[in-house]
């Protein structure tokens, strides 16, 4: 990795994250993730959207290719450096902020300390590749490590209670159609689901003409009530 990229990494993501130091801040925390589907865009109407909620705190963690969706490219995909001066956000990680400093013995371990941070994750979107990874339980990237370190059983020493990872799948209608995305999709909606005693609440796909032409279901569900979940699920209050 260039020095370039390696400031600019360090610029967004702020100083190390240590979530201990944090535990009493008397503030929400919102890990914010978005993996590579076009929907990213709509990662900055979300945080726009919470900021009048003063006792929130926001993390966002972006896969590399969700980055790509938010290089200023347009007034709808605004650049990371100016997402990152949004109110309530504060700090925005990539994969390199995993490993931006040779790790020795003691030093914090990034998606151990996001997991422990977090009372609220909330991937939107998830991509037909990332939920084929959650699923299976791999870990390539730093968010697929923070989902994959999620404790399940909710007795982490901080804030000790089993804290949920809400999705929200967007991909191409024939993805979503695919045999493998149904069985996929069976099992957050089953043995990992919140209803059934599990730590994954869904928020399916809706029906729409998506960003590639197709018309089916497939596109994420509106933002506007991605917000609402999030108000809701961390019982946020105006002001």
């Amino acid at each position: 990795m260039s020095s370039t990229s390696l400031s600019r990494s360090n610029a967004l993501s702020g100083p190390p994250l240590n979530a201990a130091a944090l535990r009493d801040d008397k503030k929400a925390h919102l890990l914010l993730a978005a993996s590579g589907s076009v929907a990213t865009i709509k990662i900055p109407l979300i945080i726009e959207a919470l900021s009048k909620h003063r006792n929130l705190s926001i993390r966002l963690v972006l896969t590399s290719s969700a980055a790509a969706f938010l290089a200023g490219q347009s007034a709808e995909q605004p650049s990371l450096e100016a997402i990152a001066s949004l109110p309530n956000l504060d700090g925005i990680y990539l994969d390199e902020d995993e490993w931006k400093e040779p790790w020795v013995r003691g030093n914090n371990i990034l998606h151990i300390e996001l997991r422990r941070w977090a009372d609220l994750l909330v991937v939107a979107p998830l991509s037909a590749n990332s939920l084929a990874k959650m699923v299976n339980g791999l870990c390539d990237n730093l968010l697929l490590s923070t989902i994959r370190a999620w404790d399940t059983t909710g007795t982490t020493i901080l804030r000790p209670r089993k804290k949920t990872i809400v999705v929200a799948p967007a991909m191409n209608t024939a993805m979503w159609n695919h045999p493998i995305t149904t069985k996929q999709m069976a099992l957050l909606e089953g043995d990992w689901n919140v209803r059934n005693n599990g730590w994954v609440e869904v928020l399916r796909p809706i029906e729409k003409r998506i960003a590639c032409g197709d018309t089916g279901s497939g596109g994420m569900k509106e933002w506007k009530e991605i917000v609402v979940v999030i108000e809701e699920r961390l019982e946020l209050r105006s002001g």
